[in-house]
């Protein structure tokens, strides 16, 4: 290739090319090229015939070839078709690949697009217990709308843990507290009440709970937060609160692990939490 010529690299791969795009800026920082080097990114090649046309048009272009491809097919075809265009290529996942066999003498899924997966799984899971925090005792409640779930009740109800906990498996949560005489905020009526989830507990369960808070905070137990006549009456507050909407289903949390109770709210919101996911889960590239 003539001095001052850009260089060409086409970067295959059967899944986003994110990876083999990566590898190769890596890489690049080792050349002081700065702009004579033109990257070209094939995306979602999941076959033969696909492979066969891009190393085509490199053979027109004078371009060298970089590729992740899982296939055991495509991967042979492109490397029989860059031997018959002698053109220059490297396969960055193969090799690995075949180690790999060795290693754990077990063939790999062969599923294109799965890092892209796992990926927009990890950060669809940060962006959720992001939310949880924002939303977290009422806060921000023109957000209302964009939580998949929201939970209502009175103070320790597991409100916060139990968001905590559900926004680790994707779902974005709010939680709304219900304190004795204040109406909720209007935003929660006006949103969709099918994911609005109401929590109960026991009255003298709650009064343990939160005396223990209370000594642990280094704080009086004794007052109307603690005293059993005021958990009864934010209890019967609340009742009142959940029985103006019906679709709320209401969730005893006395005794139960967190757990426990996250799977009862799951189940009896398979279908929404199912839509939801289906949504937000990422398109295979």
């Amino acid at each position: 290739m003539m001095t001052g010529s850009p260089f060409h690299l086409f970067l295959i791969s059967d899944g986003t090319g994110e990876t083999v795009e990566s590898m190769v800026h890596a890489t690049l920082t080792q050349y002081t090229l700065d702009d004579k080097i033109k990257t070209t990114r094939y995306k979602s090649v999941r076959t033969s015939s696909q492979a066969e046309a891009i190393l085509d048009e490199a053979h027109r272009r004078g371009a060298a070839i970089v590729y992740t491809i899982v296939s055991e097919e495509v991967r042979a075809a492109i490397s029989q078709k860059t031997q018959q265009l002698n053109l220059l290529s490297v396969d960055l996942l193969g090799p690995l690949l075949d180690l790999m066999n060795r290693f754990f003498n077990e063939k790999p899924s062969f599923t294109p697009g799965l890092l892209h997966e796992i990926n927009e799984n990890y950060f669809r899971r940060i962006e959720a217990m992001e939310f949880v925090v924002k939303q977290d005792d009422g806060a921000n409640p023109e957000n209302l709308r964009a939580a998949d779930l929201i939970l209502v009740g009175v103070s320790r109800t597991s409100k916060t843990p139990l968001s905590i906990y559900l926004s680790s498996k994707g779902y974005k949560v709010a939680n709304v507290p219900l304190v004795l005489g204040i109406e909720p905020p209007a935003q929660l009526f006006d949103i969709d009440q099918g994911k609005i989830v109401a929590l109960t507990i026991n009255p003298e369960a709650l009064v343990r709970i939160r005396k223990e808070r209370l000594q642990r905070m280094g704080r009086d137990p004794s007052g109307d937060y603690a005293s059993l006549q005021h958990i009864r009456d934010e209890l019967e507050w609340a009742r009142q609160i959940f029985a103006r909407n019906r679709r709320w289903p209401v969730f005893d949390v006395t005794e139960k692990a967190l757990e426990e109770t996250a799977t009862e709210i799951e189940r009896t919101f398979k279908s929404r939490l199912k839509k939801v996911m289906d949504k937000k889960a990422p398109i295979k590239a």
